[in-house]
């Protein structure tokens, strides 16, 4: 991570499958983990204006027992040699293995993992913003409205696609909060 992250409060939750990747169901072969184009760019211009990166993720193909988690931190793994960030590439990694259904405080869409980063961290929720291929009125019930972080999408695209991560977007948010400490 680079000094200015260090200190600027600011981060980006990114969802893995469908957002930094093309969404494969169940994957667990590193070699199928194709970057969506426009991915390495993107983190790397948020990571310049002072963003800490995040990665979280549902894996419930673990707790179908479609594959293990040594598989997803292979997946994880080779994510980041593709992005090709200095490391670590993601100051922090949640994964949930649990299938829907199955009690887990970290299944997306709530937000623990996100909120204890922030209070780990030191981050301004002001400036906290969920990347995802979720709509934004999908925001979770259990979310409170005193949240002030951004739940939503930051791709304009379907999660299944191989097209660009929408950098207009990413690069106008953090362009907006690029002067603020």
């Amino acid at each position: 991570m680079s000094a200015p992250a260090a200190t600027t409060g600011r981060a980006l939750f990114l969802d893995r499958d469908g957002t930094l990747i093309v969404d494969k169901v169940y994957l667990a072969d590193p070699a199928g983990v194709d970057l969506i184009p426009g991915t390495a760019e993107a983190l790397r211009r948020a990571r310049e204006l002072g963003y800490r990166l995040f990665l979280f993720t549902n894996q419930s193909g673990i707790g179908r027992g479609y594959h293990t988690i040594e598989d997803t931190h292979r997946v994880n793994a080779r994510v980041e040699e593709l992005l090709a960030l200095p490391p670590p590439a993601f100051d922090g990694i949640c994964i949930a293995p649990e299938a829907p259904g199955q009690p887990s405080p970290y299944r997306k869409p709530s937000p623990r993992f996100i909120l204890e980063m922030i209070a780990r961290h030191g981050l301004n929720p002001a400036l906290c913003y969920m990347v995802a291929t979720t709509s934004p009125t999908t925001r979770p019930p259990s979310m409170p409205e005193s949240t002030r972080f951004s739940y939503g999408p930051a791709r304009s695209i379907p999660g299944r696609s191989r097209e660009s991560l929408n950098m207009g977007f990413l690069c106008s948010t953090t362009s907006r909060h690029s002067s603020r400490r």
